[in-house]
């Protein structure tokens, strides 16, 4: 039996092993990212519904908590991310409860890219998370365009509000990942910028990522080595590379 919404337990460079579990069908997402591995967004939507059934989710879920694989080898963290959006599945706040009652002893993650955090719902919808890991990729609409290339009107200045209010609202870790790429978000000058707003929204880390050997745009590339070191140091203590 293959499993159509959960994979892994996977070993991730930041959350050790981690079980992943998808609320959306492939490339539902608001954004399409330059760096993304799962490569082109085809249509970007950002309504919020029922994308999957959590029912057929969560089903799954509880055949794999029966699972060999669970009693002897227990994920350490449980991550909702997948192919596409998390926050955009309507039912993202019944999932996380349902997940708590099943599993109260592992950590559940939300790792989204942050577009639905202007809405007050939506933010409210993740609350109960343990850690969300959420992108900021830029701080000005020209570089967020770029690299993100969101639909037409998302802002990123409502994103950042989003992510300060989210800080207020949200009593677990907030792991912020800001993704590097070469010749776009990666100078000295937009570090510093990248620091002012950082410092609003007061994660309790930076995360520094790099793109990995797939994505959807192949002239893609990383920063060199000593740009990312400049550029954790500018960021300051809270900030690490998980590259």
């Amino acid at each position: 039996n293959t499993m159509r919404y959960i994979y892994g337990p996977v070993k991730s460079r930041r959350l050790g092993l981690s079980l992943g579990i998808s609320l959306t069908p492939l490339k539902v997402c608001s954004f399409d990212c330059v760096y993304c591995q799962l490569g082109k967004t085809a249509d970007k939507v950002r309504e919020r519904k029922a994308y999957l059934d959590i029912k057929d989710i969560l089903a799954e879920f509880k055949g794999y908590l029966e699972s060999p694989e669970y009693k002897l080898n227990p994920p350490e963290y449980i991550s909702l991310c997948g192919f596409g959006e998390p926050t955009l599945n309507i039912d993202i706040s019944k999932l996380i409860a349902q997940i708590k009652k099943l599993v109260t002893r592992i950590p559940l993650v939300l790792i989204t890219n942050s577009s639905l955090f202007s809405k007050i719902q939506a933010r409210s919808d993740t609350l109960e998370a343990d850690i969300i890991i959420p992108s900021l990729d830029a701080v000005t609409q020209d570089i967020f365009e770029q690299i993100d290339r969101p639909l037409s009107d998302i802002k990123i200045e409502d994103i950042i509000q989003g992510l300060i209010a989210l800080r207020k609202e949200f009593k677990g870790k907030i792991f912020l990942e800001i993704m590097l790429v070469k010749d776009i978000n990666d100078s000295l000058d937009y570090a510093y910028k990248f620091k002012q707003a950082v410092e609003k929204i007061n994660p309790d880390k930076i995360q520094l990522n790099i793109p990995a050997r797939s994505t959807a745009e192949s002239w893609v590339k990383p920063p060199d080595k000593e740009r990312l070191l400049r550029i954790k140091e500018i960021l300051g203590p809270q900030c690490e590379i998980v590259a």
